[in-house]
């Protein structure tokens, strides 16, 4: 079957490469599939894409792929897919769920502790010799109460660490399940003084922070996102960070994430920045600027171990296209 991976790292190739070798024709390319992407003759046959979040495959780029029968995104989320298109046009889509349930929880906690330690100001003054202790003051996690948005997989796992600091415990989710303090969203934005978001990005978690919501928590709370940028409206967010009702926001996603350039990503001119996101791109540079704030570029997933399973997942997925029925569906199958 032809199939064209995108966004695909040196090792990730060197592994895929032995996957597909009898039954797969297969193109590697490193950039990954947009609509700034200039598809050629020689894969727009393609029949399997499988591609990574850094990714945008909207109806407008699905088109140019008249044969596709199946996506293979190596990512649990699959919010840059376009899904609509895929079930009107019988496209199948497989995820890699569970790899990073641990992965992600613990960097949850990495974020956390370097921020509210101020780690990473107090690194930076004792590489440049300038070291002023009363502004390291942080505080403790002993005893704080850590309020979850999003009680699956990764956010039970936060839970669980949670509880390894003495940490008292909320949970939100639609989907109830095991022994976790469940709350409505409004008694966890009350109660909290911590906030993790393990929400998978959907209408209903769309700018689920917002300024009324944000008006609903204690001063000084804690913000930490490892989900999706889209949860959190940035400019509410950059308002509450200013004025102190968030004393900490640690983001491993930003809305218009695309925005940071990479490897891969021709961010570094306006041109190639969606006009939606113009005004996104405004306010996180200002968000980057502030002293409260830890940003990093969505890596929560990356670990050897995580990695390692993400691609296992991927040749398990490749395997399942080969037979695939869907009446009867298959492993990692997106339900449409």
């Amino acid at each position: 079957m032809k199939t064209v991976f995108f966004d695909v790292q040196p090792y990730e190739e060197k592994f895929l490469k032995k996957a597909v070798e009898n039954d797969f024709d297969a193109t590697f390319i490193s950039a990954p599939l947009d609509e700034n992407y200039e598809i050629s003759k020689d894969i727009n046959d393609a029949e399997i894409l499988s591609v990574f979040i850094t990714s945008t495959l909207s109806e407008n780029v699905l088109k140019k792929f008249p044969k596709l029968k199946f996506i293979l995104t190596r990512s649990v989320g699959f919010s840059h897919i376009d899904m609509k298109y895929c079930k009107e046009h019988e496209i199948y889509a497989f995820n890699t769920p569970h790899y990073g349930d641990y992965t992600v929880a613990e960097y949850v906690f990495a974020l956390l502790l370097y921020t509210a330690r101020k780690i990473g100001k107090a690194q930076n003054d004792v590489k440049t010799d300038d070291i002023i202790m009363n502004e390291y003051t942080g505080v403790e996690l002993f005893n704080k109460t850590i309020g979850v948005i999003g009680a699956g997989s990764i956010g039970k796992n936060v839970l669980d660490i949670a509880k390894g600091f003495r940490m008292n415990t909320l949970a939100y989710d639609i989907y109830q399940s095991g022994d976790y303090n469940y709350c409505t969203l409004d008694e966890l934005f009350k109660k909290s003084d911590i906030i993790s978001i393990n929400s998978p990005l959907t209408k209903q978690t769309h700018h689920l922070i917002n300024k009324e919501t944000i008006s609903k928590m204690k001063n000084g709370v804690i913000i930490v996102n490892v989900a999706r940028g889209e949860i959190i409206d940035t400019e509410a967010l950059y308002e509450a960070l200013l004025n102190k009702k968030i004393a900490y926001a640690a983001l491993d996603v930003i809305e218009c994430e695309e925005i940071l350039c990479t490897e891969n990503q021709k961010c570094k001119g306006l041109e190639n920045i969606k006009e939606a996101c113009l005004e996104k791109f405004y306010i996180n540079q200002k968000l980057l600027k502030l002293p409260n704030v830890t940003i990093t570029p969505h890596m929560a997933y990356n670990t050897r171990e995580a990695i390692e399973r993400i691609l296992y997942m991927t040749e398990e997925n490749l395997r399942s296209c080969l037979n695939f029925n869907p009446k009867t569906g298959a492993k990692n199958l997106i339900l449409l």
